[in-house]
């Protein structure tokens, strides 16, 4: 659907707009007419488009720092964005703001082996940053599976994961520092080339923050070494509770899989057909569950897996015999959303993050409500730490079905908070489920947030309209309040 259009007001101020940017960008940095701005009115929640007040693409951190203090003088809102892949709005733009497209700066600074970490720029891919170290026996582990599109400022900006993140952490475990631009112009450094920092965990509050507290202009990520070794397991069931129970098993046993991934029937049938990685036609859920470390260890828990699968009724079991089969398994995994979208003309992804051991209940009420608002579902997610992306297929040109898959993506992300979960695991809040945020948080929660997007963003130009449902001026949220008035510190003695 179509946002509103802006107002005549908006339109007649964008001329001064571009005049006061030509000072600080050249003009095909510039893109004002509608025909070149149709290309950004969307992101990858293709339900909903609205055409930029205007958009810019700078090159540097300077220009952008230029751009900021302007626009923070004139009260100019911003929406950052990356390659546009995000699923939930995030990167939607306003009709009265500016779209600021970060895929300019697309350049790894510096690769540094001695501190096992790469310095790249926001508008790197996600995948190029393995691609430049794995020569050398490097990888850069969370990856997405937009990773050959996604930019590393879209998974500090989402916290992205992917399909290894169970054992090797989201984008907040594989960060060491920032550059960000604050609102007002300023450049700030957090973290670095360290482990760790001393004072307010900055980076931790950033990552995750979905463009709404600065841009970010510059990421230093850590790289590991190439596991020596690493096999994948196909393991099929005859139902998806039983293949739910055995994640639950395979956890419980103390084995922790570098990835574990799950799909039901649907989703089995339309990536094989599109990808043919070998997948079992026969099952109701396959699980994928992949072993890296040493030769020794990999042998031993790839046979110890089996087991738990076969205890836990698998039908299949059937591990990896080289590396090229290996590779060949995930690739259908990762294929799983464009294949969906050969069989279906139109699929709603959803995101949200349950407790494992519910995981058979949530399965089982998600195939329920499918037949009630008579839409289907192919279920593609991480299995290991639980995290689901129910695809609900749809046709947007058939009448009322587009409402009826976002009343349906509702009740999935209801039911995740109700079984003691969360609205996102690796997608954001964005437009997608703000107006869901009051399930998960009360008043005072939400007002304390925004409490902390004002000590960066105090005038609320940074991605506004995203994430909360209720925004409050800043003056209105007032300050913190300390129980028992004033904090007082005691005196420190002196040396």
């Amino acid at each position: 659907m179509d946002m509103p259009d802006p107002d005549a007001a908006t339109i007649a101020h964008r001329g001064s707009i571009v005049k006061e940017l030509r000072r600080i960008l050249p003009e095909t940095s510039i893109i004002a007419e509608e025909e070149g701005m149709r290309a950004y009115d969307c992101d990858g929640l293709t339900a909903y488009h609205q055409l930029p007040f205007l958009v810019v693409l700078p090159e540097t951190t300077e220009q952008i720092s230029k751009i900021l203090q302007y626009c923070y003088k004139a009260e100019v809102k911003i929406v950052p964005r990356g390659a546009g892949t995000s699923l939930s709005g995030g990167a939607l733009p306003l009709a009265d703001a500016i779209t600021l497209g970060l895929g300019k700066l697309n350049s790894i600074r510096e690769i540094d082996y001695d501190n096992r970490c790469v310095v790249a720029q926001p508008g790197v891919t996600n995948l190029a940053i393995t691609q430049a170290v794995e020569d050398d026996g490097y990888y850069y582990a969370p990856d997405p599976s937009s990773q050959i599109a996604c930019t590393i400022g879209g998974n500090v900006a989402e916290n992205s994961g992917g399909v290894h993140c169970l054992k090797y952490g989201l984008t907040t475990n594989n960060i060491l520092g920032l550059e960000m631009v604050l609102m007002d112009g300023e450049i700030i450094r957090v973290g670095g080339k360290y482990l760790d920092t001393s004072g307010y965990d900055l980076m931790g509050v950033v990552t995750g923050s979905e463009g709404l507290l600065g841009v970010i202009t510059e990421v230093t990520v850590r790289i590991l070494p190439i596991p020596p070794a690493a096999r994948a397991i196909l393991i099929g069931f005859c139902s998806s509770e039983a293949a739910g129970n055995c994640v639950a098993a395979i956890i419980g046993a103390g084995i922790i899989p570098g990835g574990m991934e799950m799909m039901d029937r649907k989703a089995i049938h339309a990536v094989e057909e599109f990808v043919h990685a070998g997948y079992p036609l026969s099952v109701e859920a396959l699980l994928i569950a992949e072993l890296d470390g040493p030769e020794e260890e990999v042998e031993f828990l790839t046979k110890r897996v089996g087991q738990i699968a076969r205890d836990s009724g698998a039908s299949l079991v059937q591990a990896s015999r080289n590396e090229e089969e290996r590779l060949l398994f995930w690739a259908g995994r990762k294929a799983a959303f464009p294949a969906i979208g050969r069989v279906s003309p139109d699929y709603y992804c959803m995101d949200g993050t349950i407790p494992r051991h519910r995981l058979p209940e949530v399965l089982k009420r998600i195939g329920e409500a499918s037949q009630r608002y008579g839409l289907g579902v192919a279920n593609v997610f991480h299995a290991g730490d639980g995290n689901l992306h129910p695809l609900i297929l749809y046709d947007a040109n058939a009448p009322g079905e587009l409402e009826s898959a976002e009343k349906f993506g509702a009740e999935i992300l209801t039911l995740c908070v109700e079984v003691g979960g969360v609205l996102t695991g690796e997608h954001g809040v964005g437009v997608e489920k703000r107006d869901l945020m009051e399930t998960m948080f009360t008043e005072i929660d939400l007002k304390q947030q925004q409490r902390l997007k004002c000590a960066f963003d105090p005038k609320q130009l940074l991605n506004p309209g995203k994430v909360f449902p209720k925004l409050h001026r800043c003056a209105e949220l007032g300050r913190v309040h300390i129980q028992g008035g004033e904090m007082r510190f005691p005196d420190l003695p002196r040396f």
